[in-house]
């Protein structure tokens, strides 16, 4: 039974680790164009850094094949796109203001942030 219990309290610290606490490493930017891959439950890098007032295109690779993986939501931007499985989805950014602009799956379970600077 002290087993149980102490794997419970376990369990429920790491959620509570994976879903408010964890936070991706940031990505450094490279160029104006970017990849993000979006395998196992992840965006990889979550977090993209990229140059104020100046033209974007992101590179968003899926090979995760749940189905909250199939779309991303940028709200701020007003952009949502289908993402292909198994293949590039180029998504084209206009010159941004400084700031972060989150963006995240239709259900909100695959997390990210476009750093502006």
């Amino acid at each position: 039974m002290l087993f149980i219990n102490i794997f419970c309290v376990a369990f429920i610290g790491f959620i509570i680790w994976w879903f408010w606490l964890y936070k991706p490493a940031v990505a450094t930017s490279v160029g104006d164009n970017q990849a993000v891959v979006v395998k196992d439950g992840v965006y990889t890098p979550a977090r993209v850094k990229v140059k104020a007032q100046q033209a974007t295109t992101l590179t968003f690779l899926r090979h995760d094949q749940s189905g909250c993986s199939a779309s991303l939501l940028i709200p701020d931007l007003e952009i949502s796109q289908e993402l292909a499985l198994g293949s590039a989805t180029l998504i084209n950014l206009p010159p941004l203001a400084k700031g972060v602009y989150p963006f995240h799956c239709q259900m909100q379970m695959y997390k990210g942030a476009l750093i502006v600077e």
